[in-house]
């Protein structure tokens, strides 16, 4: 979501916190790890937001933890691609996955869509959709985008050749063939609309114009087999903005694209879940350098400590949108409220591997049981204010499965490059990359 969208998610859906820390479940002491199998331990314990804690009826991951009913699409997206990566660490076995999945996509199949999309939210029991504001209770192109990038790349992962694995395939595929990503042109303009709605039609009016976390969106709306957009809506839509060319320097470090230091840094995990920024060239950017300098400007920011935090440091970093202690917030170095969000440096491993580590060492050893619990770290925290998050926020927690393993293996960006769909759009849209013949 970018940064209006987080304004309305902070009115929309907060749910304020009402239990103090202490009341929290106590686990058994930390054990000290080495780097290895500590990526293994948050790997594990944050699927199981994903595994254990998954809705009972769709499989479809809660909005965050105190949402029992309300699942949400994107993170749903998230969370199927941490399934792989479930299975890929033994944490269960590829029958359990294919399950799960198949659970999942029978529920995608039979619950509301609008054009082929998805809504934001939905019933997790019934697949009715949950309005996420007044005129948002249809479509929504951006969290059906992350749904599609995480389908995508189980359609590649299970290849074999077995009825259960055939009917996933087949059942992604359908769902991928019905999208009309083209619908969302309203009416054939060169840019792609975020909503819409049967009750309020194009109410919302929301045009999607980088940069930010929508690049997926329209990677795929140029990919899809029957109902495409042209390269012209990203070119016109996407790449058109005040806020798509940067090209400046923040504490020495060039930043190609986006917002006065970057913005949160959700903007360099979303997309490139699936998408491999390795040597991902356009005419605007190298998405490489894109999103390493967004993390290092970031970072330097915390070290530098303008607004004089408590905790900040080279070990303590990481600004995104979370929650805080007043509410759900869009933190950057150009809004930033002393709270520190885990996801922002742990998502960040390919980018800064040494640095990330760094990071998963405070949050785990010094921040310890205020941050660590049953599915790993909470969303957020301020030591400036004593405040610690005792939530868990799907589109926190999924990056941070998903980036370590891309971190450590290049799983999910193996899957969802290989896609013959995707490499036909990127070569339509010029770009280079190494999956690219």
């Amino acid at each position: 979501m970018n940064i209006q969208r987080i304004i309305i998610t902070g009115i929309c859906f907060l749910i304020f916190i009402t239990e103090a820390p202490a009341q929290r479940k106590r686990l058994a002491a930390r054990p000290q790890l080495g780097d290895s199998a500590l990526l293994t331990e948050v790997q594990k314990r944050t699927f199981n937001y994903f595994w254990k804690f998954a809705h009972p009826v769709s499989g479809l991951t809660r909005e965050r933890s105190t949402t029992p009913d309300t699942v949400t699409i994107g993170g749903s997206g998230f969370g199927v691609m941490a399934i792989l990566v479930g299975i890929e660490r033994g944490f269960i076995t590829r029958e359990e996955g294919l399950d799960r999945l198949l659970k999942i996509v029978n529920f995608l199949w039979r619950a509301d869509s609008y054009h082929g999309m998805w809504p934001h939210w939905m019933n997790g029991a019934t697949g009715k959709t949950i309005p996420f504001s007044r005129k948002d209770d249809g479509a929504d192109v951006v969290e059906s985008a992350f749904m599609f990038q995480g389908l995508l790349a189980v359609r590649q992962y299970f290849n074999q050749d077995t009825p259960k694995e055939r009917e996933l395939r087949d059942k992604i595929g359908w769902m991928w063939n019905d999208a009309e990503w083209s619908w969302f042109t309203q009416g054939g303009q060169n840019v792609l609309y975020w909503h819409w709605s049967p009750n309020n039609g194009w109410g919302m009016n929301h045009q999607i114009h980088g940069w930010n976390e929508c690049l997926i969106a329209y990677i795929l709306a140029v990919a899809s087999p029957n109902y495409p957009v042209s390269p012209k809506v990203y070119h016109q839509g996407w790449a058109m903005s005040n806020y798509f060319n940067n090209g400046k320097e923040y504490f020495g470090i060039k930043l190609p694209l986006g917002f006065e230091y970057g913005g949160p840094l959700f903007f360099a995990h979303y997309s490139f879940l699936g998408l491999d920024p390795n040597g991902l060239k356009d005419r605007y950017a190298d998405y490489w350098e894109q999103n390493k300098n967004h993390t290092l400007i970031n970072r330097q920011y915390c070290i530098e400590n303008p607004k004089k935090f408590k905790g900040y440091s080279a070990d303590c970093w990481g600004l995104t949108a979370s929650d805080s202690h007043n509410s759900y917030d869009a933190h950057s170095p150009t809004n930033d409220l002393g709270v520190i969000t885990p996801s922002a440096a742990l998502s960040s491993f390919p980018y800064t591997p040494e640095y990330s580590m760094q990071a998963l060492r405070y949050f785990y050893n010094r921040v310890g049981d205020r941050l660590w619990g049953e599915y790993g770290f909470y969303d957020a925290f301020s030591e400036t204010t004593n405040w610690y998050d005792n939530q868990y926020v799907a589109i926190d927690q999924g990056p941070i499965v998903v980036m370590i393993e891309n971190y450590r293996s290049g799983l999910l960006w193996k899957l969802f490059m290989s896609n013959p769909d995707i490499q036909r759009a990127l070569k339509q849209l010029d770009f280079s990359s190494p999956w690219l013949k």
